[in-house]
């Protein structure tokens, strides 16, 4: 799901330390004084701890007991930081990425994180993060920026794609058997990659606008969104293009694709969009208040937990399904 995170990179358009991890006990989380309902959210997910979300001032809160109260995970370094996605390889382990090149990682859920990578010289956001088939992490940014790991997210060393120039990559998408790949980013920029992340091919332009994230549909299906309403799907592992007719011309900046197939994309002006069908039909499902929404995660219950730059946003479904987590999207 992205978890990935595009509003992060609209709001800059608009507006190394290594820990050794040992046994311990695990510290009791705090219970938070944030309040959820105002603060500027960018990122929401799913974990064996629970359900994990993130935002302004590096704060990282844990809910239990599915949305209902929220507590403040523990982080070895407070960098006060704006963390732009949460991402999980599996139930427990994951990482959270913000600005100065933050990386955070996790073996517990999101309960506790340490500290993997922080660069004020090179320090250009990190927006997005996938653990490829090899165990290597790739994590995509600001201005081009490239981050590889081959110990599990530990350390990080500076990495490369093909034919990038300096534009931002604001998400990293695979398919559930991590074969297939997507990178998009600013300026229409997209790279495929169909043999697990091992070589990448930078797709012919369809679009000279933003993309802030990519979602596999299953098969070779894939759909990718950005500003304006601007929401493509392709049949073909993106050989091919076609837009869809999206009811407002509002950005998305999140997205959920739930257990029955059923996408869910999230955005300005507190809108859901919601395809049941593979995305040749987009339906206006919610919309409520003025806040930009930026990314959904589906409680046990129905309920419809939404991050977004004006709080936490807990809506009724229209339809939905509980959210897995399943380290996929």
């Amino acid at each position: 799901m992205l978890a990935p995170v595009g509003m992060a990179m609209a709001l800059i358009v608009t507006a190394a330390s290594i820990y050794s991890f040992s046994p311990r006990q695990v510290p009791p989380l705090q219970e938070t004084r944030i309040p959820v309902d105002r603060m500027q959210l960018t990122t929401i997910e799913r974990s064996k701890a629970g359900i994990v979300m993130a935002g302004e001032l590096g704060a990282i809160l844990v809910s239990s007991d599915e949305g209902q109260h929220w507590q403040k995970a523990t982080i070895s370094q407070d960098r006060q930081a704006l963390i732009t996605r949460i991402i999980f390889a599996d139930a427990t382990r994951g990482l959270a990425l913000g600005h100065e090149g933050w990386i955070l990682r996790t073996e517990d859920g999101g309960l506790t994180w340490q500290e993997a990578h922080f660069d004020t010289d090179n320090g250009e956001p990190m927006m997005s993060a996938r653990q490829l088939p090899s165990g290597d992490w790739l994590a995509v940014g600001a201005f081009g920026r490239v981050l590889r790991s081959t110990d599990d997210g530990r350390t990080w060393q500076a990495d490369s794609l093909p034919e990038l120039t300096d534009w931002h990559l604001n998400d990293i998408a695979s398919s559930a058997d991590g074969q297939q790949w997507m990178i998009v980013g600013e300026a229409g920029t997209a790279l495929s990659s169909s043999d697990g992340g091992q070589n990448w091919q930078l797709i012919e332009p369809f679009y000279n606008g933003s993309l802030y994230g990519a979602a596999h549909l299953g098969g070779k299906r894939w759909v990718t969104y950005g500003m304006r309403g601007n929401v493509f799907f392709s049949a073909d592992g993106g050989a091919s293009w076609q837009q869809a007719q999206v009811p407002a011309p509002i950005s998305i900046y999140g997205h959920a694709v739930l257990p029955d197939g059923e996408l869910l994309l999230v955005g300005q002006g507190g809108i859901v969009l919601s395809s049941k069908d593979g995305g040749t039909k987009l339906d206006i499902v919610r919309r409520e208040g003025r806040a930009s929404l930026t990314d959904v995660v589906v409680a046990t219950d129905g309920r419809w937990l939404l991050s977004s730059d004006g709080g936490l946003q807990v809506r009724p479904p229209a339809s939905a399904t509980p959210t897995p987590n399943d380290g996929a999207a």
